[in-house]
């Protein structure tokens, strides 16, 4: 099918009863209803209308056109409304990827925005691992990495930056004491985020741009930023959280610092999705609302690699 142009053209002279009418209608030259009617016959390769200086009259073939391109136009403007009334007001589901207890980050902010836009419906995958967001439907990823992703089909939103700090309570302290520098820090009990079994590795960062880094077997090891910061609270072991994780413990005294100017490395803190044309409203409010609520928080995110 050359153009759906030329079927509204035709379905325009058939309903109108002839070439001069359908003008009238459209307010368009008859002479280029005609010329476009006549391209579209060459195109199917077959006679739709017969017309002469007194006579029109469609073809059988024609009638059979007239129906389907009548209903092909029909399903046309009902896309094109659907599509406004999307473009109109921010709706529809929003899958966003983030890292586990980050989630409690946005967790405050969300209703006031779901109240403002009553149409709109929020996913969250909150997993540590690393998603696709092009093979599993994931509109936003949240990620705090060192460096931003180089992916060519990804368009990101710089937000801010992260770090992990070396924690631990004031009761362990008053127990094991601290250590003086960062070698010393295998002969204290330790808390380490992983799901393998063995040593763990902690790579530390001071002002100076000095860098080191620590084997360790950890006491307890968790996939899960939550149970480290717990069980550091309880007196557990020294573990390496990030700011966003630990925060609020530092604030009300139920954490220290240990080794204060050590540091991870910073994560860049991120959003990830796949392009900025054509983006729906509801995906574009949604990243706004993140942005919004990171700025909020100090730029404070959990730093998983997602």
């Amino acid at each position: 099918m050359r153009d759906l142009n030329d079927l509204h053209l035709f379905v325009a002279v058939v309903a109108n009863g002839g070439f001069s009418a359908a003008a009238r209608e459209l307010r368009i030259p008859k002479s280029r209803i005609s010329r476009r009617i006549a391209a579209l016959e060459e195109d199917l390769g077959v006679r739709l209308v017969e017309r002469s200086t007194r006579r029109f009259k469609v073809t059988d073939v024609g009638l059979d056109v007239f129906g389907h391109a009548r209903a092909a136009i029909s399903e046309t403007e009902a896309i094109n409304e659907a599509v406004a009334r999307l473009k109109a007001e921010p709706q529809g589901l929003v899958r966003v990827s983030c890292p586990l207890d980050s989630e409690r980050l946005l967790a405050s902010a969300l209703p006031a925005l779901l109240e403002r836009y009553p149409k709109l419906r929020v996913q969250f995958i909150v997993t540590n691992r690393r998603v696709d967001i092009i093979e599993e439907g994931i509109d936003i990823a949240v990620r705090v990495r060192e460096r931003l992703d180089t992916d060519a089909d990804l368009q990101m939103k710089q937000l801010g930056h992260s770090l992990q700090l070396l924690v631990a309570s004031p009761a362990f302290v008053a127990q094991w004491g601290t250590p003086q520098r960062p070698q010393d820090i295998p002969a204290f009990p330790t808390l380490s985020h992983g799901d393998r079994p063995g040593p763990d590795r902690w790579s530390l960062i001071n002002a100076a741009g000095e860098e080191v880094t620590i084997a360790h077997e950890p006491r307890v090891s968790s996939s899960a930023f939550p149970v480290l910061r717990e069980a550091a609270i309880a007196g557990t072991g020294i573990a390496l959280l990030p700011d966003a994780t630990c925060a609020e413990a530092l604030s009300d005294g139920r954490l220290v610092t240990i080794l204060p100017e050590w540091t991870s490395r910073r994560g860049i803190v991120h959003l990830v999705f796949t392009s900025r044309r054509g983006l729906l409203p509801s995906v574009r409010t949604m990243l706004d609302f993140l942005a919004e609520a990171l700025d909020t928080k100090g730029a404070a995110w959990a730093q998983l690699g997602q």
